[in-house]
């Protein structure tokens, strides 16, 4: 018992040593990968996690940098595949003014309406027509298929247009 307190006080303390002599190196690595600061933060900070979390195998591995590269290399990697979005913030001018919000009422309407409905029927209705999402896609991210979708947005959209009225329903439904 004493023996594995030990090794994992041991254990910490190398890691420690190790994550602050070589973290600005697997930073400034993460940085020239995804080319953004807080991003390279959050990788480097996941690649620490990670190696910590296997510190002991890491540990004995014949190069820890190359290790710790090969986590970091994987961890931006992953972030790219699961966020495949290439938006990158604009460094120019800012527009001057902001875009109409249309009328606060009628959003207070709708959100109101929206909460009298079941709650697939509003998923459905925001997905398809707030969010301006494809039947295939409302119907993936809801496990439910195409024709479903189909059905169920026209029996909500029949709901709601009880609730508002036809011309509401249809006006607020366009973002």
């Amino acid at each position: 018992m004493i023996w594995k307190k030990t090794r994992a006080a041991e254990d910490s303390a190398e890691f420690e040593e190790f994550a602050y002599s070589r973290g600005q190196h697997l930073f400034r690595t993460a940085l020239l990968l995804c080319g953004d600061w807080h991003l390279a933060e959050d990788l480097t900070q996941a690649t620490l996690a990670k190696l910590y979390a296997s510190w002991s195998k890491v540990r004995r591995a014949e190069s820890q940098d190359a290790y710790a590269r090969s986590a970091l290399v994987r961890a931006y990697l992953s972030h790219r595949r699961l966020r495949r979005t290439g938006e990158r913030p604009a460094l120019g001018e800012l527009p001057e003014g902001i875009a109409p919000e249309g009328d606060p009422a009628l959003r207070v309407t709708l959100l109101t309406a929206l909460a009298e409905l079941a709650p697939r029927d509003r998923a459905v209705l925001v997905l398809r027509y707030w969010e301006d999402r494809s039947v295939d896609e409302t119907a993936a991210e809801l496990g439910v298929s195409a024709g479903a979708v189909r059905s169920q947005s026209l029996r909500a959209l029949g709901r709601l247009r009880a609730v508002l009225g036809p011309q509401a329903a249809d006006q607020l439904l366009v973002p």
